[in-house]
């Protein structure tokens, strides 16, 4: 089972993410569940949501505290809380900023294996197609490229079905920018 939980504030779309990354997994016949977990329901409070993905049915319904992924849509939160508590040793950390993993997280991009630790500019490219600061499709994709967990076309596929039409179509777009970002870095580039 992989066990994923996303952090971000109100607002910026983590429950909606983690349903995308949830559909997106259930696209290619995995099982999967998401769930949020509300503290102070308002824009701009922090906001956890969890996700699972298996091969067989998943019965447990618990906050994850042990997550094999942490996906974060707003680097503000790294002062704020501890969001990568219970990372496991061999887990993905992917964080939402224009920085390089050794300057934002030097303790993780130490501690975790090489290519365990990305970021990703997620709320660039939702601007740029979207108009607005909404980072979940391309830090779905980004998680995708990074795992390898399910395919680009899913992410897309789940967003535009979510949304039908323009607003899906962004989206769908903004993946596969983080997508293609991460394949370069994968392939090279700087940023691992």
């Amino acid at each position: 089972m992989l066990q994923i939980r996303l952090h971000g504030r109100g607002g910026q779309g983590v429950v909606t993410a983690a349903e995308m990354l949830s559909l997106s997994a259930f696209l290619e016949g995995h099982c999967a569940q998401a769930f949020p977990s509300f503290g102070s329901e308002r824009t701009g409070a922090p906001v956890v949501a969890y996700a699972r993905i298996d091969q067989k049915e998943i019965r447990t319904h618990e906050p994850i505290l042990c997550p094999d992924a942490v996906v974060v849509q707003d680097r503000t939160l790294l002062t704020a809380l501890d969001v990568f508590a219970g990372l496991s040793d061999n887990g993905y950390a992917i964080i939402n900023t224009n920085e390089s993993p050794e300057e934002i997280v030097p303790e993780l991009f130490k501690r975790l294996p090489a290519g365990h630790v990305y970021t990703v500019p997620a709320t660039d490219f939702a601007m740029q197609k979207i108009g607005r600061p909404l980072p979940g499709a391309p830090m779905i994709a980004a998680l995708a490229a990074v795992t390898g967990i399910f395919k680009l076309e899913s992410v897309q596929k789940s967003f535009q079905t979510r949304y039908p039409g323009k607003v899906g179509d962004a989206n769908a777009e903004t993946a596969a920018l983080a997508y293609e970002f991460i394949s370069n870095i994968k392939n090279g580039g700087a940023n691992a």
